[in-house]
C-alpha cells in the first residue's frame, strides 16, 4: 500500500470516527484562530484585490467570503479566505513541521462544509483529519524542505485535500486520488516572501483552493499517481531529502498534533516571536528607560536570521519580517504586538528608529540546536550605565508547552474581530464557536453573524 493510501485511510478515519473531548477541544481552538486571523484579514489587500479579480465567481454558490459575508464558489472561497487567514501574520502554526496549518485547512474546509450543509461536528472531524495528515507530512519533509519551499504553500494543498474529501464523504480510494493530484499540484517558493510582495498569503490560499479542486477532481473520477510522496520523482525526493515515510504514517494515530499548535501572541513572524517575549520580560521585571540603551544584543537559530534581519524596514508587511522593528517595539510597550503596532507611522517615529539602530542580531548556537523542535532567543539589553539585563527565551509564547489559555485565545479574537464586526456580532460568533460541535448547520456560524458593516483595523 502507498503512502498516499494509508494517509487516505486515516483522513476517512478521521471523518467518522469519536474523538476525544481534548481533541475536539483543540480544533474548536483552531477554528477560533482561523476567524480571528480571517476576519480582519479580508479587508487587507491582496484579499480585497482578489474579489475584485474573480469577481465573476462572487454573488453565487454557496460558500462566504469573509468578512462581509458576500457569497462565492467553493473554490473561490476557499482560495479568497485562505488567502485572508495568512495576512496579517497571526495564524496557527505547526512548530515542528515549520507550518501554518489553519490557513489552507480551515479555509478549504469551511467552503465544503458550507457547500455540503455539514454540521459542526463534521466540520471539526474533517479540520482534525485535514491537520494530522498535513502536520505528518509536514514534519517528514522538514527541515530540508524549508531551505526552499513555503510549508504552507506546499503541504497545505495535503492538508487542505483531506479536510475536503472528509466532507464531501469520499472513501479511501478517491481520498487517495484526492490527496494524490493535491499532490502534484503543490507548489509555494520562499523567495515570494523576502520581499514586500503580496504573494506570501496567496500561497495558503492556493493550496485550500487547490485542496478543495483536488477532492471536487476525485469525487467525480478523476486519478493520481498514488506514489506522489515516496516515488523517485515524487513529493520527498524532489522536494526534501531521506523521507522516512514509515515513520510518519506511524505517527499519525496516537501523535495528535492538533493538540500541539501555536497559537500565536504577536502579529509578526513566529521567528520573532522568543525575541519579543524575553524583551518583554525585560521591559516589565527592570524599570528601563528606552532612550537610555546602549546595546540590545539578540542571539536565535539561522532561520530568524535569514528571515527576519532587516534594520531598515520600509513597509508595515516589511516590519513584521523585522527583528529589529519587533525589538523595538517591544521595548517600548512592553506587551503582546498587535496589527496596530505595525502602521506605517509607526516605522518613521525617531524612538522606534533610534532603538532599531541599537539591535544587534546574531546566531546563537544554543538556538540553533534546539531548532525548529523550539523557537528560543537570547536577549540582553544594555544601558548606557553599563547595567545589563539579560533573559532567555526557550520558547514562546503560545507554543505547545507554553499555550495561550482559552481566556487568552479569545481575548486574542476579540481584539482582532470587535474592531471589524463589532462587539455584539463578534462575541455572539465566539460563543457559536466554542460550541461548534453543538451546531447543526455551520451556515448557522458562517452567514448569520457575519453580514455586518465593517472597516479597516490596520
Amino acid at each position: 500500500m502507498s503512502v498516499v493510501e494509508k494517509y487516505a485511510e486515516f483522513a476517512v478515519s478521521c471523518g467518522t470516527k469519536y474523538h476525544s473531548e481534548d481533541v475536539l477541544h483543540h480544533a474548536k481552538r483552531a477554528l477560533i484562530d482561523w476567524f480571528a486571523c480571517t476576519l480582519p484579514g479580508g479587508l487587507e489587500e491582496p484579499a480585497v484585490l482578489m474579489k475584485r479579480a474573480l469577481d465573476e465567481d462572487i454573488g453565487r454558490g454557496k460558500s462566504t467570503l469573509l468578512p462581509q459575508g458576500e457569497r462565492a464558489t467553493t473554490r473561490t472561497a476557499a482560495l479568497i479566505n485562505g488567502t485572508a487567514s495568512h495576512i496579517i501574520e497571526f495564524d496557527d502554526i505547526y512548530r515542528d513541521g515549520l507550518f501554518h496549518p489553519g490557513a489552507p485547512i480551515i479555509s478549504a474546509a469551511l467552503a465544503v462544509a458550507e457547500m455540503t450543509n455539514a454540521s459542526g461536528v463534521d466540520l471539526l472531524r474533517a479540520i482534525i483529519a485535514g491537520y494530522e495528515v498535513a502536520n505528518s507530512i509536514a514534519e517528514a519533509v522538514n527541515p530540508h524542505h524549508y531551505e526552499w519551499w513555503h510549508t504552507t504553500a506546499t503541504v497545505g494543498f495535503f492538508g487542505a485535500s483531506a479536510s475536503a474529501a472528509v466532507l464531501l464523504g469520499l472513501n479511501s480510494e478517491r481520498t487517495g486520488h484526492a490527496l494524490a493530484t493535491a499532490g502534484t499540484m503543490a507548489a509555494g517558493l520562499q523567495q515570494a516572501f523576502r520581499a514586500d510582495a503580496m504573494s506570501k498569503p496567496i500561497h495558503s490560499g492556493r493550496a485550500a483552493e487547490g485542496g478543495v479542486l483536488s477532492a471536487l477532481l476525485a469525487k467525480n473520477g478523476v486519478t493520481g499517481a498514488f506514489d506522489i510522496l515516496e516515488g523517485e520523482r515524487g513529493f520527498g525526493n524532489a522536494m526534501s531529502a531521506n523521507v522516512d515515510w514509515t515513520k510518519s504514517v506511524d505517527m499519525l494515530e496516537n501523535n495528535h498534533s492538533i493538540t500541539k499548535i501555536t497559537q500565536k501572541n504577536h502579529a509578526a513572524c513566529g521567528h520573532v516571536h522568543a525575541i519579543i517575549d524575553a524583551l518583554n520580560h525585560i521591559r516589565n521585571t527592570n524599570e528601563i528607560n528606552p532612550t537610555k540603551i546602549k546595546k540590545i544584543k539578540i542571539g536565535s537559530y539561522q532561520k530568524t536570521y535569514e528571515i527576519c534581519h532587516n534594520p531598515n524596514p520600509k513597509t508595515p508587511y516589511e516590519a513584521k519580517f523585522s527583528a529589529e522593528y519587533c525589538a523595538a517595539m517591544a521595548i517600548i510597550k512592553g506587551r503582546a504586538l498587535r496589527s496596530d503596532d505595525f502602521l506605517k507611522e509607526n516605522l518613521q517615529a525617531s524612538s522606534v528608529k533610534n532603538l532599531m539602530n541599537i539591535v544587534d542580531l546574531k546566531i546563537d548556537k544554543g538556538c540553533q540546536n534546539v531548532f525548529p523542535k523550539a523557537r528560543s532567543a537570547n536577549v540582553e539589553v544594555v544601558t548606557l550605565d553599563d547595567e545589563v539585563f539579560a533573559h532567555f527565551a526557550p520558547t514562546r509564547k503560545g507554543d505547545p508547552d507554553n499555550p495561550l489559555s482559552d481566556s487568552e485565545l479569545s481575548s486574542k479574537y476579540t481584539d482582532l474581530v470587535e474592531p471589524v464586526a463589532g462587539k455584539p456580532a463578534g462575541q455572539a460568533l465566539l460563543s457559536a464557536l466554542w460550541s461548534a460541535e453543538k451546531l447543526r448547520s455551520i451556515k448557522a456560524v458562517s452567514y448569520t453573524h457575519l453580514t455586518l458593516p465593517t472597516k479597516r483595523i490596520v
